[in-house]
This record gives structure tokens, C-alpha cells and sequence, in this order.
């Protein structure tokens, strides 16, 4: 894979990291969550391709563990979207 590439999705695993560290940006939320997902994604790809097992199992690892978090919020906000929408048509009106 191009270094450009490598750099570029390392870019967005370290921006995640350190808006994160600096108290900016929340490791749990959705941001920091596909900055992580498609970093680490774009990182396991180039390490199968080289054959790099080891930095597959790291980055592989990384971008499923992402990718579930990313589910989990992402189901969150959903219910949450549900829950305000039954409060705001009242107990008459829930589907």
C-alpha cells in the first residue's frame, strides 16, 4: 500500500488518541469511534496484503473492537431517538 495511505490512516488513529488524551473528544464517542474504525481498518488491510500477521492481529483487532463500539453508540442514540419521539407524542399516541 502507498506510505501516503499508511500515513493517512495513521493520522486518524493518533487524531482520535490524542483529542481524547487533551479531554476534547470522548474515547466512547461516535468521532474518536471511526476515527478508530477506519484507521485501524485501512491499516489491517495493508498488513494482509504485506502479510504481516502480527500487525493484522493489532490493527484487526483494533478496527473490530471500533466497529462494536461504533454499533453499541450508534444503538444507543437510536433508542434514545425512539424514547424522545414516545415522550413527545404522549402515552395516547405510542406506537
Amino acid at each position: 500500500m502507498d506510505q501516503a495511505v499508511q500515513i493517512g490512516a495513521a493520522i486518524l488513529l493518533l487524531a482520535g488518541f490524542g483529542l481524547d488524551q487533551l479531554g476534547i473528544l470522548d474515547a466512547r464517542s461516535p468521532l474518536y469511534l471511526v476515527l478508530n474504525t477506519f484507521g485501524s481498518a485501512i491499516l489491517a488491510c495493508d498488513a494482509l496484503t504485506a502479510q504481516e500477521w502480527g500487525f493484522l492481529t493489532l490493527e484487526g483487532t483494533w478496527a473490530l473492537i471500533s466497529t462494536v463500539g461504533l454499533a453499541r453508540a450508534a444503538h444507543h442514540a437510536v433508542r434514545r431517538a425512539v424514547r424522545t419521539s414516545a415522550e413527545f407524542l404522549g402515552p395516547s399516541r405510542n406506537l
